[in-house]
C-alpha cells in the first residue's frame, strides 16, 4: 500500500506552479501594488511603511503581497529597481546615442544624457512618487539602500564618469568622481518637490515649467563638472 503521508517531490511542486494562490492574483495586480507601494515608500519611507498600508491603498490582502513579493523588502526592492533600472538603461542609451558614428560629445550634452531620464518621470504623479522614493533612499539605513542604489545604478553611472573623462581629459578622476557625485544629489534636489523655490523666489522662479528647470540645472552643472582642476590637485 502507498505511503498516504508521503510528500510531494520538489519536482512536482513546481510542475503544479505556485501554492497557494491567493484569490484575486491577476496580471495586473502585482502592477497595482506595486504603484500603490511607490507612492507609499515615498511618503513615509521604508521603516515607516507596513504592508498593511500598502494592502489598503492597493486595494488588495496583505496575503497578495506576500504571494508576489515575499516580505516587506522584497516589495521595496522590486519598487525601487522597476523605474531605476529603466533610467539606468535610457541613461547608457542616450549616451551610445551621442557617441554614434564616433561623436565626441561635449559636456552639455552628456549631462543632458543623465538628466533627462528621470526628468522624463516628473511628467506623471507615479514618476514624481519614484523620486521622492529615490531621493529618500539616501536617508534609508545601509543595508537598505546601497545594494539597490548600486544594483540600479553603477553601471551606468561608472559609464558617465567615463564619458566626462574622455570630454575632460586635463581633471584629475578625483575630480570626475566628485563632480558626478554632487551632479546627482543637485538633480535629485532639483527634481524632489521640495517647494523651496517657490517660497523663495515667488514669481521669479517656476520650477514646474520642465523646460526652465531643465535650462538651469544643465546650465549649472555643465559650469560646474566642466571648472578648472580644484587647488589640491594643481
Amino acid at each position: 500500500m502507498a505511503n498516504a503521508s508521503r510528500q510531494p517531490t520538489a519536482s512536482a511542486v513546481a510542475r503544479r506552479g505556485k501554492i497557494g494562490r491567493p484569490e484575486g492574483a491577476g496580471s495586473n495586480v502585482r502592477e497595482t501594488i506595486l504603484d500603490a507601494a511607490e507612492v507609499t515608500f515615498a511618503d513615509l519611507g521604508y521603516a515607516g511603511t507596513t504592508l498593511r498600508e500598502v494592502s489598503q491603498k492597493a486595494q488588495v490582502t496583505q496575503a497578495l503581497i506576500s504571494y508576489y513579493f515575499g516580505s516587506k523588502y522584497g516589495l521595496f526592492e522590486q519598487v525601487f529597481l522597476r523605474r531605476g533600472r529603466k533610467i539606468s538603461d535610457d541613461r547608457l542609451e542616450n549616451l551610445a546615442t551621442l557617441r554614434r558614428d564616433g561623436n565626441k560629445p561635449s559636456v552639455r550634452d552628456i549631462v543632458l544624457a543623465f538628466l533627462t531620464p528621470t526628468l522624463a518621470l516628473r511628467a506623471t504623479p507615479e514618476g514624481r512618487a519614484f523620486i521622492r522614493l529615490q531621493a529618500r533612499l539616501h536617508t534609508e539605513p545601509p543595508e537598505i539602500s546601497y545594494r539597490l542604489r548600486n544594483e540600479a545604478y553603477d553601471a551606468s553611472t561608472r559609464a558617465y564618469v567615463e564619458a566626462f573623462c574622455e570630454a575632460l581629459p586635463h581633471l584629475p578622476a578625483k575630480d570626475v568622481y566628485w563632480r558626478v557625485t554632487l551632479m546627482v544629489g543637485a538633480y535629485m534636489y532639483a527634481f524632489s518637490d521640495t517647494h523651496r523655490l517657490e517660497e523663495l523666489a515667488r514669481g521669479i522662479c517656476h520650477p514646474e515649467d520642465p523646460d526652465e528647470v531643465l535650462a538651469q540645472i544643465t546650465s549649472f552643472l555643465s559650469g560646474g563638472i566642466a571648472a578648472a582642476a580644484t587647488e589640491a590637485d594643481t
